[in-house]
């Protein structure tokens, strides 16, 4: 274990630097929480995490998906934005305000909500903190603090978004190949079950932006079903150089501060908005940042010069005689690997200078909604399609794990209706997204869904009977599937290990993982909230029948109802 460095200021400091005093002020609230939590103060939450009840600094999450040990930017980290929910600072081109089309859309005649979806790629919890804007919407609204992924991985988790399916019945487990990508996606009918066909049949008005799904190829594919407006590029993880399908249109980018993606696609969500029609929308806004290679707009990179890796109990963690195969064969970091060029420290520190482009976006589409009097009547919802590991396990960066540094992501909602500063404890997932979007648009959701609606969770209503289990399904990567997702991501980390096949139980309690070579794992998560004792080996056989049966039901239900029954695990 190398020594872990000294910690800096804390993330409050950051808030205070960025958008002043009176943001952080109003950004440290008490956050009432639902379910087992006490209102006004942090609480255990349903999963054996803490969750945080304030605004302005980071949760501190006790199970390791939120590194309370993350290092916070100290009083030489000026220079950060200022731009608030206002739009991009005074250096953005592309994404500020004026990137609408000069139209106030009004809500004349217009019934129902609309619906805006801000989906990030592997953004992971520990880089809420450094992004003002999405606290604000903490502040301003409802946080599920159990939202859960189906898969750690781009294509099948988006796909679980788009359909409200589990994996095993969408036929989508990796990013290409027989058993994954857009081409699987299409073939097993999945591009007329999704939220988009079911709101556009209900007089939505639907635009799609940014990334779609891997193996999309903008040249070759036409837009998918449900769409109304298409903005769409294969290849914008480098933010720049690429070239967008809009409606058809092939509108290719050079490499100046104007053409940064992020900021294109917020202009273009703010001329959406900003089109009069008595229709109500859709906007789904799916970034690539901050995916690897980690590219920040100009503006912000050179944020945060003494950023570092979070250093939590799971940093360069070496595996001990319980765990899997797979793990034993990850070795040491190295402090090369660490502190570097292209290390571990860089990687974190370009992932939050990333993520500002994203958070002034979103308070652009803020603003633009309240400039177009669309601000009371437009839910946001704001999250990412999985998590990432950064040093835990002494892995390098990536996703695909089981742990909660991979499946557990952010789900931060506002809107009308949604109460200020909750935090929801109920355990929910990504093929829940589907249900709501239809429920909110008051139209019946595709009938192939698994999910289900989290409205009234979302509007702090009593809920009856809801789920204590959710699971996990992988295939473990192959040469088909190959991608930027199993690429090494610098010179620092030449060679990436990921777990093989399998499936996994999350609990309210407990990670139950079942591995296609036979291991198992369980860790149980109040005495292990970092997951790094494997203790399934002390289980009895009554309770690894049980966890096994669990994940067997799951994993086999093909309906809504046959899914959730199957969640509700008996003590």
């Amino acid at each position: 274990m190398i020594p872990r460095r000294s910690r800096f200021a804390s993330p409050l400091l950051f808030a205070q630097l960025v958008t002043g005093a009176a943001l952080a002020a109003s950004c440290s609230s008490d956050q009432t929480t639902t379910g087992s939590g006490t209102a006004g103060q942090s609480s255990a939450g349903a999963a054996g995490t803490v969750v945080d009840q304030g605004g302005s600094s980071p949760l501190a999450g006790s199970g390791g998906s939120i590194e309370s040990g993350g290092s916070a930017p100290t009083a030489g980290d000026s220079g950060a934005t200022s731009g608030g929910s206002g739009g991009v600072s005074s250096g953005g081109s592309a994404g500020n305000e004026s990137g609408g089309n000069g139209g106030n859309g009004g809500s004349a005649g217009q019934t129902r909500p609309n619906v805006i979806f801000v989906l990030t790629d592997d953004l992971a919890m520990n880089l809420v903190q450094y992004m003002p804007n999405v606290l604000k919407m903490k502040k301003n609204g409802v946080t599920f603090s159990n939202y859960f992924v189906t898969d750690s991985l781009c294509c099948p988790s988006r796909t679980s978004m788009f359909t409200g399916k589990y994996p095993h019945n969408s036929g989508v487990f990796t990013n290409g190949g027989n058993d994954g990508g857009y081409a699987t996606y299409v073939s097993q009918g999945n591009d007329s079950q999704t939220f988009a066909v079911a709101l556009k049949a209900a007089g939505y008005r639907t635009a799609m932006m940014g990334k779609f799904l891997n193996g999309y190829d903008q040249q070759a594919d036409n837009a998918a079903l449900g769409w109304t407006q298409w903005d769409v590029t294969d290849n914008g993880y480098p933010e720049y150089g690429y070239t967008l399908n809009e409606d058809g249109m092939h509108d290719p980018h050079a490499h100046t501060p104007a053409d940064y993606l992020t900021d294109v696609l917020s202009g273009l969500g703010q001329a959406f908005v900003s089109k009069k029609s008595t229709e109500p929308f859709l906007l789904e806004v799916a970034s690539f940042a901050p995916h690897a290679p980690y590219t920040p707009a100009p503006r912000h990179s050179t944020l945060f010069p003494n950023l570092t890796a979070p250093e939590t109990a799971a940093f360069n963690y070496r595996p001990t005689a319980s765990d899997p195969a797979w793990l034993k064969d990850i070795p040491a970091l190295t402090p090369q690997q660490i502190t570097g060029p292209g290390g571990l420290d860089e990687v974190f520190r370009k992932r939050a200078q990333a993520v500002q482009a994203v958070d002034e976006m979103i308070g652009a589409l803020e603003a633009k909604l309240k400039a177009t009097g669309h601000d009371k009547d437009t839910y946001l919802f704001f999250t990412s399609d999985n998590g990432y590991h950064i040093g835990e396990r002494s892995m390098l960066p990536g996703k695909q794990t089981a742990f909660d540094t991979d499946i557990h992501v952010p789900l931060i909602v506002t809107g009308p209706g949604v109460p200020a500063g909750v935090v929801v404890d109920q355990m929910a997932q990504n093929i829940d997204l589907c249900p709501t979007f239809s429920e909110i648009a008051e139209t019946p959701p595709p009938a192939t869904v698994n999910g289900h609606s989290l409205l009234q969770l979302l509007h702090g209503q009593t809920v009856g009977t809801w789920r204590n289990a959710v699971l996990v399904e992988h295939h473990g990567p192959t040469a088909a599937s190959a991608g930027p997702d199993n690429e090494p991501m610098s010179a620092a980390a030449p060679t990436k290990i990921t777990p093989p096949t399998y499936e996994a139980l999350r609990t309210a309690t407990a990670l139950y993982v079942e591995y296609a070579t036979g291991e198992t794992e369980y860790h149980d998560r109040a005495a292990d909230p970092f997951e790094l004792q494997n203790t399934a080996a002390s289980l009895s056989a009554a309770e690894v029948a049980k966890l096994h049966d669990a994940i067997a039901a799951i994993k086999t239900c093909k309906t809504a109802d046959g899914c959730w029954a199957a969640q509700q695990l008996k003590p």
